[in-house]
């Protein structure tokens, strides 16, 4: 189960998972070469940040931004995704945030770059099964949704800027209508035009809120709070209104016993190139894309 939120310049996520992958952030210097299974090596026209895992010098991205502002996150999509069997030119599940991140200077070129493309299912490796995924893609303007099904790939603009699991995307919009009535602003009384009914609380007007772990309600979650956040700039104010999908220890438990919380929470500051993420019990740690750390010579 994992979040992506992407709001004022500023896109994260959490990863909710039972175990840890050995993730861990990363930086990739631009001129890096990307291999592909199915298609041509890749220079990297920019430099990217962001957590993987590192196997064999490659990294498999959980999620990531590259210098020029441009973010994607992949989660969680079992038994919707369907990626098909590798034909020349594919580019395999694993590859998709690299492939991107290497090449988009923003939602619109990385549009370009799908058009046309089919996800392959091959794993990295005999140890390492093909996860089954969607992603979010964004950057301070916009943001877009993939999804890979029998029916092809799918590419939907995503004004609610907010990404879950199950279900597909299109039902998730859907179901938001069901909360129409949702505010922030003080409850008023529309039960009844005879009964004297009283507010005895402050935040009543958000009555219906749901609250718990599922996909579909972290998606509502998510973009009601997004909506109604204050518009503030900062890095603090993100990772506040990504507190409102954080999983504790304890409140999920899963058929074996084991509990599935969020592992770590980040957050990709586009305008200054930062990447910033936490884990459940870690500090605030960051990367910046500088000159420095990234320069053609590293």
């Amino acid at each position: 189960m994992c979040t992506a939120i992407s709001f004022n310049g500023y896109f994260g996520r959490t990863l909710d998972y039972e175990c840890g992958f050995g993730e861990e952030a990363v930086v990739i210097p631009r001129g890096f070469t990307f291999s592909f299974r199915h298609r041509e090596d890749i220079v990297s026209k920019y430099a990217i940040a962001g957590m993987a895992r590192m196997e064999s010098a490659y990294p498999l991205f959980f999620d990531g931004m590259n210098e020029a502002g441009v973010g994607i996150a992949g989660l969680n999509f079992v038994g919707n995704a369907y990626f098909r069997k590798a034909k020349k030119g594919d580019v395999a599940a694993f590859e998709l945030i690299p492939y991107i991140l290497s090449q988009a200077g923003s939602v619109s070129e990385a549009k370009v770059l799908l058009e046309g493309v089919e996800i392959a299912d091959t794993p990295f490796s005999p140890a390492l099964a093909t996860a089954q995924l969607h992603w979010m893609i964004a950057d301070k303007n916009e943001s877009l949704t993939v999804e890979a099904c029998r029916s092809g790939l799918h590419l939907y603009e995503s004004s609610v800027g907010v990404l879950t699991n199950n279900p597909p995307f299109p039902y998730q919009l859907m179901n938001l209508n069901n909360y129409i009535n949702l505010t922030s602003k003080p409850a008023e009384n529309r039960f009844s035009t005879t009964l004297c009914l009283e507010k005895t609380s402050r935040g009543m007007g958000a009555i219906g809120l749901p609250g718990d772990w599922s996909s579909s309600s972290r998606f509502v979650r998510a973009a009601f709070v997004k909506e109604n956040a204050a518009n503030e700039k900062s890095v603090e104010h993100f990772f506040a209104i990504m507190s409102q999908v954080r999983v504790p220890k304890g409140c999920m438990i899963l058929e074996d016993g084991e509990y599935e919380y969020t592992r770590y929470t980040s957050c990709m500051d586009f305008e200054n190139g930062v990447y910033y993420y936490k884990g459940y019990d870690d500090c605030l740690r960051m990367v910046k894309l500088t000159e420095q750390t990234v320069g053609d010579n590293v």
